[in-house]
């Protein structure tokens, strides 16, 4: 079982800017995608950005222009930078990686956005 472990989460306000970061415990290169979730209280849990091997991107409508993912393989963990946060980006976050069909999960990182 593939462990993640997350950090970065918090407290910011209206138009504000976080980074999460997620570290695996495994080689980031041996996965077919990782991409972060997230879940706000009363809704499903929804994809926010996802990246594969080979670089390639994918984002939700909602923070397209404002998230960024990124993989840093000398690091050994991928990124989720988020600017101009908005009170609806409150959620907890959630790493998440794909190798096969093994899905593996983070234990998710608070995010809350004050208006």
């Amino acid at each position: 079982q593939v462990q993640l472990v997350e950090s970065g989460g918090g407290l910011v306000q209206a138009g504000g800017s976080l980074r999460l970061s997620c570290a695996p415990s495994e080689n980031i290169l041996s996965f077919n995608v990782m991409a972060w979730y997230r879940q706000a209280p009363g809704k499903q849990r929804e994809l926010v950005a996802a990246i594969n091997g080979r670089g390639t991107t994918t984002y939700a409508d909602s923070v397209k222009g404002r998230f960024t993912i990124s993989r840093d393989n000398a690091e050994n963990t991928v990124s989720l930078r988020m600017n101009i946060l908005k009170p609806e980006d409150t959620a907890v976050y959630y790493c998440n990686t794909r190798k096969g069909i093994t899905v593996s999960w983070g234990q998710g990182t608070q995010v809350t956005v004050s208006s």
